[in-house]
């Protein structure tokens, strides 16, 4: 029997969409042949051209593989803000034959150092602005763009094949500690094609790039997805709703994937809303819901509504996405292509019905094909579902009549602050090397801009009385500034379960019910 998602398939899209057996550098390839001088990259006051997008990666790729000693495999940490340098390095690591490992260029030093460990990275690539955290650290080679000079070197012939690892971000789980996603280029390329293909980018897209691009939706959908049709990126460094109004008017953008706040800003921004901003007819995000009233706001200015979509780190973006000639508000869509999705009990793995409240699983050729070097981890990620596999989201959800998914709740410990995953027990290992704290719990906190923020309730040390507010800019120290708590509570001790099992869910509810 046909999925009851189909009857609210687009009309003008293929039920399945294979992505060709290629190469992300050769996606590359191709866009610098169809359009050597068109612009690839606006950043600021420089454009860059297709050809001299891939001039720049070819040189980056000899010096690494020169200079650096990187060979086939290995895997380079990539640690950039948004920018056209990061786009040449994002090529010019595969033009390596290397794997590329972004990470958020907020972490600090004990951050990148656990990234650098388990990746086995020998070389990293960041800018002037953040090479001083990588002082002590375990690295062979530092390639700081606009100060390390680039040996002038052509790079040896490209030997990775379709299904050869290609980017590893990271995340996070219940345990705290970070996880390597491998993906290969058919994993990536399947979603790249299939963003592309839903919202009709073309060689004549303008992409409002402000999504961070060490992020699978600024990295698949504004970045990924416009080189593969060869479009314009416009990108900007750091968010700023204003500066966003002014280059959607000056160069026409018509795409721009996004994250709900980044909405938020720009609506309540007085500014901002002086700009023509008419040209957009695709905004496209995830990573939290869309408050009704701002949807509609956005419409009532642009005449667009607002796309939501679903996806992991581990699905390398969308497993569900709106459709546009139907999108439901604050749902996440119905399963994109080729992709297989169900909502289960989480304890037998029954088929749940509509309307019944359950796990998402998820199956597609999307899904990464590992947790590097931890075999247990991806094993345990996956359940048996009529002899079908099927990865765990860990997301709680239900379908609706129309085989439309909407999110409820969250089978594992994670908040949700502006878009950006915080693992409580990753921040509370760093909370816990305070000198005055004794114990502590990470939960989230309602926030009316960022939906959640992040909550330390602390136990202090017999006679110790640090405050929070030397507590909370000790912590802006040790971790990237959306882990930071912003709120502190002290209490005398931690809610536990006769067995010492911390109660941290009640704690959660006390302060939503707050």
């Amino acid at each position: 029997m046909e999925a009851r998602h189909f009857r609210h398939w687009p009309v003008h899209q293929p039920r399945s969409l294979r992505a060709p057996e290629m190469t992300l550098g050769a996606m590359l390839e191709r866009a610098a042949l169809r359009f050597p001088e068109k612009p690839a990259t606006l950043f600021r006051d420089e454009v860059l051209s297709w050809s001299e997008v891939r001039r720049r990666a070819e040189i980056l790729a000899g010096h690494l593989q020169q200079a650096c000693a990187v060979k086939r495999g290995d895997r380079v940490l990539l640690d950039l803000q948004n920018g056209s340098d990061f786009v040449v390095a994002f090529f010019g690591i595969l033009r390596a034959d290397a794997v590329v490992v972004p990470v958020g260029p907020m972490n600090l030093s004990a951050e990148l150092a656990h990234y650098l460990a388990d990746s086995d990275a020998r070389v990293a690539i960041t800018e002037p602005e953040t090479a001083q955290r990588f002082d002590g650290l375990d690295l062979d080679h530092l390639v700081v763009i606009g100060e390390t000079p680039l040996r002038t070197a052509t790079p040896s012939p490209l030997r990775s094949q379709h299904h050869d690892l290609c980017l590893m971000p990271y995340t996070s789980g219940s345990t705290g500690k970070p996880k390597g996603c491998m993906h290969t280029h058919a994993t990536v390329l399947h979603n790249i094609a299939g963003a592309a293909a839903w919202k009709h980018i073309t060689e004549a897209t303008v992409a409002l790039a402000t999504a961070p691009f060490f992020h699978v939706t600024g990295l698949v959908h504004s970045f990924l997805a416009t080189v593969w049709a060869a479009g314009t990126m416009v990108i900007q460094r750091r968010w700023d709703p204003l500066e966003a109004a002014r280059l959607v008017e000056r160069h026409r953008c018509t795409h721009w994937d996004n994250v709900p706040t980044m909405v938020v800003d720009l609506l309540s921004h007085p500014e901002a809303l002086k700009h023509d901003v008419k040209s957009l007819k695709w905004i496209f995000g995830g990573g939290a819901a869309m408050p009704e009233a701002i949807a509609q706001k956005l419409y009532d200015l642009c005449g667009v509504r607002y796309i939501e979509g679903y996806g992991m780190t581990e699905t390398i973006s969308q497993t569900h996405i709106n459709p546009p000639q139907l999108p439901k508000q604050q749902c996440l869509g119905i399963p994109t292509f080729d992709t297989e999705s169900l909502v289960v009990d989480p304890t037998t793995f029954r088929v749940l019905g509509p309307g019944e409240q359950g796990e998402i699983v998820v199956r597609g050729p999307q899904l990464l094909t590992g947790y590097w070097k931890n075999d247990p981890a991806y094993r345990e990620s996956w359940c048996a579902v009529d002899g079908k596999q099927f990865f765990r989201t860990g997301d709680l959800g239900r379908i609706d009549e129309d085989g439309f998914f909407f999110i409820s709740d969250r089978l594992k410990r994670m908040i949700n602050a502006a878009g950006y995953k915080v693992w409580p027990a990753e921040v509370e290992a760093a909370m816990y090397q305070h000198p005055a704290i004794k114990e502590c719990c990470i939960i989230a906190s309602p926030d009316e801009r960022r939906g959640e923020t992040v909550k330390l309730v602390a136990v202090l040390k017999p006679g110790e009385n640090a405050s929070g507010d030397q507590i909370l800019d000790w912590a802006r120290t040790k971790m990237a500034a959306y882990k930071v708590p912003r709120k502190i509570e002290f209490i005398e001790a931690l809610p536990r379960t006769g067995s010492g099992k911390l109660m941290w869910r009640a704690l959660q509810e006390k302060e939503f019910g707050r």
